[in-house]
């Protein structure tokens, strides 16, 4: 609950951390996009892959050394955080949580390691057109290189489901519990409540 004079305007989310979530939003689309849509010679696609590399490398650094609502100690929650957090999910109030909340912690920590996994796939992955071939692929055996290409694949799968559940929370939360997400992610205030 909200205290009763009401949530504080803070600023939370860094510019770092802000330009990260929107650049990895363009590269991660991109990627999809050229490799469900695009060329059969998949460099635009590689190329939206290194970026995704940088910028999750960047995230994994920031998560430790970052302002503290950037940081991962800032969004992991215990069971019993999480579970009194869904609780109240279905209230028609609006949160108001400093920063992610426990399932928004949770969400991130399953689309970083969705990513790392993607791109590890990625580098390794030899599909056996001579040309789309992983930088790495050649460092792994030839029966890992061809696995890899699978698992890609249903990796690809599984970001558009995290994504599209990340959006359907973003709509639920702004429909439903009348609390916007996306401007605090762009000018990185965000009414906060402070206990």
């Amino acid at each position: 609950m909200a205290a009763a004079s009401g949530p504080e305007k803070v600023k939370l989310w860094d510019p770092l951390l802000r330009g990260f979530h929107w650049l990895l939003a363009f590269f991660v689309v991109a990627a999809w996009c050229l490799g469900q849509f695009g060329p059969l010679i998949m460099t635009l696609h590689f190329w939206c892959g290194y970026m995704v590399i940088a910028l999750l490398a960047f995230r994994l650094v920031w998560g430790f050394v970052g302002p503290p609502s950037a940081r991962f100690s800032s969004f992991l929650h215990g069971p019993s955080a999480t579970l009194g957090y869904m609780r109240g999910l279905s209230s028609r109030e609006p949160s108001h949580w400093p920063g992610h909340n426990p399932l928004g912690g949770l969400s991130v920590i399953a689309m970083i390691a969705a990513l790392v996994a993607q791109v590890s796939t990625g580098l390794i992955a030899d599909p056996d057109d001579f040309v789309n071939v992983g930088p790495l692929a050649s460092s792994v055996s030839r029966a890992a290189s061809t696995k890899a290409v699978g698992w890609h694949h249903f990796g690809a799968t599984v970001i558009l489901i995290l994504v599209l559940l990340h959006l359907a929370m973003i709509l639920y939360y702004r429909l439903w519990k009348r609390e916007d997400l996306v401007k605090p992610m762009i000018t990185g205030w965000k009414d906060v409540r402070r206990d």
